[in-house]
């Protein structure tokens, strides 16, 4: 059960970059995409806009800024700005 496997994983971390679940569920990015997709629809996460890049770095991928949050009904995680937790 992937699906619900993504599921925990993002509830559990409260967001996970595509680069994350990448490496975690070691699945094509395009693959997760569709799943992710189908938990949005759900109302379970949601993708956020555009995460930003640390200042002068060139080594983030898309990948890496390409985030999913946790959507909780009773609270949800304040709106930030959000940063790679890749990047170096």
């Amino acid at each position: 059960m992937i699906l619900s496997d993504i599921q925990q994983f993002i509830a559990e971390n409260k967001r996970a970059s595509l680069a994350d679940l990448k490496l975690h569920f070691r699945m094509d990015g395009d693959a997760l995409r569709g799943m992710l997709n189908r938990l949005i629809r759900k109302g379970r996460i949601s993708k956020m806009a555009e995460a930003k890049k640390c200042g002068g770095c060139h080594s983030c991928s898309d990948d890496a800024t390409e985030i999913y949050v946790w959507v909780n009904a009773d609270k949800s995680l304040p709106v930030e700005e959000p940063v790679s937790a890749n990047c170096h």
